[in-house]
């Protein structure tokens, strides 16, 4: 998983600091280990963020993000910053798909999403009682899980390329080699030593 682009987006310490919010947790909040960007930090910080983000419709998510990240050893910010994937532009459709799913997991009938946009808000989501729960914790879970395992992959992946791009650039340009390539490494290489003479 290329740390340059997980930085890139991460918001920084004193962003951090400056949540009002999370003020409470003090210095645990910027322990030097909740701020590494590694497979085992990262890959729980997914975890941790995409589990607090479809928390039913509460104004602490980013808390729950922190204190979740705090207690699994998780990258505080990238946590923190995941909750926001629901915010007031995509709580309507999100919510709704929850919605959705509980409905469907509870066997009942569903309202159309028009129906559902034009009340729905942060205040009346309660009203909507178990097919919204049960969606929100059946979706909080699959999240979870499937953000945690899908980037200890993708990390995996990335660090066998980073490898076999290492090997690739010590083998030499003979044809003997060249011909036992298979077609994606031939260009994989042949992009490795053209980057070379730039």
């Amino acid at each position: 998983m290329p740390k340059k682009i997980l930085k890139r987006y991460m918001p920084d310490r004193q962003r951090i600091r400056d949540i009002k919010s999370l003020e409470f947790l003090g210095e645990k909040l910027h322990a030097p280990n909740l701020w590494h960007l590694n497979r085992r930090s990262v890959s729980r910080a997914f975890a941790v963020g995409l589990w607090a983000m479809y928390t039913p419709p509460l104004p602490w998510q980013m808390v729950i993000a922190a204190i979740l990240s705090i207690y699994f050893d998780a990258n505080v910010p990238l946590a923190v910053a995941l909750v926001w994937i629901t915010n007031p532009l995509t709580w309507v459709p999100m919510y709704y798909f929850a919605y959705l799913v509980g409905a469907w997991v509870l066997g009942l009938d569903s309202f159309t999403f028009t129906e559902f946009s034009s009340f729905f808000s942060i205040e009346t989501a309660w009203s909507l009682g178990a097919p919204l729960l049960v969606g929100c914790f059946t979706l909080m879970n699959l999240g979870a899980v499937l953000g945690y395992f899908s980037i200890r992959w993708l990390w995996r992946r990335s660090v066998r390329q980073h490898w076999e791009f290492r090997k690739l650039r010590s083998k030499p340009l003979n044809s003997y080699y060249l011909v036992n390539l298979s077609y994606r490494a031939y260009r994989k290489l042949l992009h490795l030593h053209h980057a070379d003479k730039l």
